[in-house]
């Protein structure tokens, strides 16, 4: 990349003198040989980046390199590195003692680790997104992490296919980004904004309960406390059912009766299916009648089946077509990222020959059909089939959609996870 002819003014912890920069992705650095010296002399390969936390950029600090054969991984100090090539990242000869086994410390930030693949609460957006790639700048044996990549092109670099797709970077500045913990992080697999309380109250319903989810005990419930009746219902409709117990459970009954007067009975009744049933019985009684009648018979109605919950949102293509060709179309057509996870391999009538991954095509030979990569048969719901059928299916196969088709196996439309998950609750067996 050719380096920028803008100058800033060099301080330590700043941003490097923008004169002779270089600029790296983490996903072209990683997996790439570590030489000791020349270009024969083959030490590992880049396994992971490391960086000290600092204000406002981190600054590496050394390399992993994975050597393979079980042999432990093995830490460079950065001030070994001697340069970056296309082919290589060139390091100091090996000493006699050989370079250490690296041992993780506190405030160091390793990059896949803690950051790839990683949630982000994404402001600009006002939705949860995916870190997908880290830029870095280098200057004069500096290294700084100046973004997060959170586009598709960063998705399709992080699996070698960064040049393929006409695709602009979405880069969040990290002086905006802070890991919730670093230590955390492989526990918490979240990385959110840094942003203030008065923010966080501004975002709609579900980025509010992405937010709340990801804070516990006191935080939460002081969190909470502080959103308006109307916030604290849409956070209430968004969120996953254990942090709609946790969010109820310490609740006043007039502090109650204002949030759920701002709820829909269905919202209601979604909210009480999740909660103990002594708790449901107690929290029906802060309802007006008539409400409390609607959503008591909401929550006795027969489950819905598969064809009223099923979406025509799905990509079906014939066996002929070429991998390249699915990517080239599905690039042009432009579709919402979460209708397309999977692409259905159809024949002319719609009947269902196979099914595809996504995530395993875009690193698929491109000149083979899609015949030759599907796998078959295909696990399909039917359009009778109950919410819990559903959620039997999700849970044993752990797929992200399901089709549903008819008895002659033509595909009729998808039941979506989180259509059916979120909120679910399994009848008792007893």
């Amino acid at each position: 990349m050719e380096p920028s002819q803008n100058n800033v003014q060099k301080t330590p912890g700043q941003a490097p003198d923008m004169k002779d920069v270089r600029s790296y992705y983490f996903s072209d650095l990683l997996g790439r040989r570590v030489c000791a010296g020349k270009i024969r002399d083959s030490i590992g390969r880049l396994s992971d980046l490391v960086f000290r936390a600092s204000e406002p950029y981190p600054e590496a600090i050394g390399i992993h390199i994975e050597h393979g054969w079980g042999k432990p991984i093995t830490f460079v100090p950065w001030d070994k590195v001697v340069k970056i090539e296309d082919d290589a990242i060139f390091v100091q000869p090996v000493p006699q003692e050989g370079y250490p086994v690296f041992v993780d410390q506190p405030g160091w930030i390793l990059i896949d680790e803690h950051l790839m693949g990683r949630t982000i609460l994404d402001m600009d957006g006002r939705r949860t997104e995916v870190v997908n790639d880290v830029q870095m700048l280098e200057s004069k044996g500096r290294m700084i992490i100046v973004h997060v990549d959170i586009s598709f092109r960063g998705f399709l670099r992080k699996w070698r296919m960064g040049k393929l797709p006409v695709v602009k970077e979405r880069l969040i500045s990290w002086k905006y980004v802070q890991p919730i913990s670093v230590e955390d992080a492989p526990a918490t697999d979240t990385v959110s904004l840094s942003v203030t309380r008065k923010q966080l109250k501004e975002l709609p319903g579900e980025d509010l309960a992405d937010a709340l989810e990801e804070l516990s005990g006191k935080e939460q419930e002081a969190f909470f406390s502080a959103l308006d009746s109307e916030k604290a219902a849409e956070a209430l409709v968004e969120a996953e059912p254990r942090a709609k117990r946790q969010l109820i459970a310490g609740l006043r009954s007039q502090r109650a009766r204002t949030i759920f007067s701002e709820m829909s009975a269905p919202q209601l009744a979604d909210l009480f299916s999740v909660l103990p049933h002594d708790h449901t019985t107690d929290l029906m009684a802060l309802l007006p009648k008539e409400k409390a009648k609607r959503v008591q018979r909401i929550l006795s109605q027969m489950e819905v089946t598969a064809h009223s919950l099923m979406s025509p949102d799905y990509v079906a293509v014939p066996r002929e077509m070429t991998v390249a060709d699915l990517l080239a179309k599905l690039r042009a057509e432009k579709h919402a990222a979460e209708n397309i996870s999977y692409v259905y391999v159809v024949d002319a009538d719609k009947t269902l020959l196979g099914v595809a991954d996504l995530r395993e095509l875009v690193l698929s030979e491109q000149n083979l059909a899609l015949g030759e990569v599907m796998v078959s048969p295909v696990v399909t719901a039917e359009e009778a089939d109950l919410r819990e059928d559903l959620a039997e299916l999700f849970t044993k196969y752990h797929f992200r959609m399901i089709p549903v088709a008819d008895a002659k196996d033509h595909i009729l439309g998808v039941v979506k996870y989180n259509d059916i998950m979120k909120g679910f609750v399994p009848r008792s067996k007893g």
